[in-house]
């Protein structure tokens, strides 16, 4: 059947058949005749995430034609979507009818459904990540049922599933909150990372969005902050200057600094020096998700933990702190987001005012030392790792981190009792 890799290349799989169902009712189908026979089957998007959290054990069912804008509810802000529409598709399609989503993480390659599943988030005080938008769903149990869910009806149910590690059962459809398009005034310069620390919930506060990368063996960091153009005025970059800025510099300069740092790590510091204090300061007005999005062309793993608020500086003046003493080289700045709490069960915000920190390495540098000590940090803060990137945590200790952790298992039961959609990340994070 040839092998499957996901897009980072920490997974690659054989799956002994990759199925493409057009329909809810292929997909019922599908899963019915897997529990009958007792096979395992799992889903997958993009594969974007860093995890193996899509792996298959057997049967791989792709979701690649169920895509588009199933029905728009332009009065009540409410879209359905089919789930294997990716987000870039779903941003231009969105954009045709005047519409658009009310938050956005900063890469639109994962399809709907994969997000929603892992839990992705953009950056906003006062907002939530994508599961919170979640109206309803649509989705094939591991009997092969297909169930309806809808906010109005069981809200709770929604709370439950809105991240559901793919565990629940195969999503064919989601029901969206989305809002009527709109362009977003972006500001980005260079800072110093102590002046931002010193500010940083002021800051956040003040903008609908806001975001930060620090770069290792530095003080300095690129800051981002974006709102509605309320009056819709502003020009988008010119042509040139998004290319050179987010093709030349940020892809191929980039890709060729993280291969010098390979052969000399050493040079890491010198080379972020150099980086932090070319930065220069950039406005442009556009329509949201072409600010909000961004090409990411250069492969790399990914660790990232959400943390409440009040620890942010703590977090991230502690990895400071190692990452000079450790000898470490690290070339790849570290993303800082924020998120309003919400009710979603497994949601990394759940609850809380959350701060994101996210740390890279280049795919072809070991990053197991640095994400250890990463990871040993944010335990003493009770960070909740993200779903589709790399962590080392088990169902033992996320049971700790997550109030309703035990519900979301007897879920999880109770829809799949047959263990249809399980593979060994589930079986790590949820328990058998």
């Amino acid at each position: 059947m040839g092998t499957w890799e996901n897009w980072s290349g920490t997974v690659s799989v054989a799956p002994t058949r990759v199925y493409a169902p057009r329909t809810t009712a292929e997909v019922a189908d599908l899963v019915a005749r897997a529990a009958e026979r007792g096979r395992r089957l799992r889903p997958v998007g993009s594969g974007h995430s860093f995890t193996p959290i899509a792996a298959p054990v057997e049967g791989q069912v792709s979701l690649r034609h169920l895509t588009g804008i199933v029905s728009a509810d332009r009065e009540a802000g409410a879209v359905r979507v089919a789930a294997g529409t990716s987000l870039h598709e779903l941003n231009d399609a969105l954009a045709r009818i005047g519409l658009g989503m009310v938050n956005l993480g900063d890469i639109d390659r994962q399809t709907i459904s994969g997000a929603l599943a892992t839990g992705t988030h953009g950056t906003g005080s006062e907002l939530t990540g994508l599961a919170g938008l979640v109206r309803g769903m649509t989705l094939v149990t591991g009997d092969g049922s297909v169930r309806h869910v809808h906010r109005d009806r069981d809200p709770d149910l929604v709370r439950l599933l809105a991240v559901g590690l793919g565990a629940y059962g195969i999503v064919t459809e989601v029901e969206l909150d989305v809002m009527p398009a709109y362009r977003l005034r972006a500001l980005e310069q260079p800072e110093r990372l102590g002046a931002v620390l010193d500010e940083v919930d002021e800051i956040s506060r003040s903008h609908r969005h806001f975001e930060f990368y620090w770069f290792p063996h530095t003080d300095r960091v690129l800051t981002k902050r974006n709102d509605i153009a309320e009056d819709g005025s502003g020009a988008p970059l010119p042509r040139w200057r998004e290319q050179l800025d987010d093709h030349v510099l940020s892809n191929l300069v980039f890709e060729q600094v993280n291969r010098l740092v390979c052969a000399r790590p050493s040079l890491a510091p010198r080379i972020n020096q150099v980086s932090g204090r070319a930065l220069s300061r950039r406005e442009f007005t556009d329509a949201s998700h072409r600010v909000f999005c961004t090409r990411r062309e250069v492969r790399f793993v990914e660790s990232e933990y959400a943390v409440p608020r009040h620890a942010l500086v703590q977090v991230l003046r502690e990895l400071d702190t190692w990452i000079e003493r450790s000898g470490e080289h690290i070339a790849f700045p570290v993303e800082v987001r924020f998120a309003a709490a919400d009710e979603i069960a497994l949601s990394t915000a759940y609850q809380r005012e959350t701060a994101y920190v996210a740390i890279h390495q280049y795919h072809r540098r070991d990053p197991s030392r640095y994400f250890a000590a990463f990871e040993a940090i944010v335990a003493e803060h009770d960070g909740r790792p993200h779903w589709g990137k790399m962590h080392t945590l088990d169902a033992e200790r996320l049971s700790a981190l997550y109030p309703r952790f035990d519900e979301s298992r007897r879920l999880r039961d109770e829809l799949d009792p047959g263990g249809v959609f399980t593979n060994p990340y589930l079986e790590q994070v949820l328990g058998r």
